[in-house]
């Protein structure tokens, strides 16, 4: 068992068999886990790469795969929960509200990775949406400041989540307008999600957002509705 120790509670590694290997690979680079992983699968063992979230999100994983594809290893990717999903569930908050916002875009602030053209902050700010922001906590002024450029005012609702499953988690409410001085107040550098947008206000009248999917009166393919509602595929 490989495991991402600086952001995988060693809680979850102790479900491993008590004969496996447990190693920690924060100290160590694509190289060296990589080589870790090919010597066991070469002396029969069942390796196990355990990262943080779901692997598909920022995990770094193209690499690691396209290695393991060239010497010729099978392996399967077992999906996680996101910290976007674990956030939005220790906020009670639903990203997508209708009426309020139905597009959720994960991003991140633009670092030593460079973003690709019209995938800066402030391009997407433009739609407005529920915008979830990876790997950005250290930059929050400039998260603000870039988000507040276009599109979003600094009225517009903030939760940043620190550690997200952890025992020490910490959720931090507040606005575009506050938000940045409330994160440097609680002293948060590292491994914490921000969320933006009205879908996570904790005063949302959700009595003005109902979806349709659950409404009486619309009808799908499962339900006939008492209403004028337009069918839909079930889905809604």
């Amino acid at each position: 068992v490989i495991f991402a120790d600086s952001l995988v509670p060693p809680e979850i590694v102790e479900f491993a068999k008590e004969s496996a290997q447990v190693i920690g690979s924060k100290e160590l680079n694509l190289d060296e886990i990589m080589e870790l992983e090919l010597t066991a699968v070469r002396e029969g063992k069942t390796v196990a790469r355990v990262q943080s979230g779901d692997p598909s999100i920022y995990g770094a994983i193209l690499e690691q795969m396209r290695i393991l594809d060239n010497e010729g290893v099978d392996f399967e990717i077992i999906p996680g929960v996101s910290a976007a999903f674990a956030a939005a569930a220790v906020l009670r908050s639903e990203l997508t509200v209708p009426e309020k916002s139905q597009t959720v875009i994960l991003t991140r602030m633009e670092g030593r990775v460079a973003m690709p053209e019209g995938e800066q902050l402030k391009d997407l700010a433009a739609h407005g949406c529920t915008m979830v922001i990876f790997l950005s906590i250290t930059r929050m002024t400039k998260v603000v400041r870039e988000l507040t450029s276009s599109g979003y005012t600094e009225h517009t609702p903030v939760a940043v989540v620190y550690r997200v499953g952890w025992p020490d988690e910490l959720v931090i409410r507040g606005t575009l307008k506050d938000i940045a001085g409330k994160v440097r107040a609680a002293k948060i550098t590292l491994q914490a999600l921000i969320i933006v947008g009205d879908a996570v206000d904790p005063g949302l009248d959700a009595a003005g957002a109902v979806s349709h999917l659950y409404s009486s009166d619309y009808t799908h393919r499962y339900r006939k509705g008492s209403g004028t509602q337009a069918s839909g595929n079930g889905k809604e």
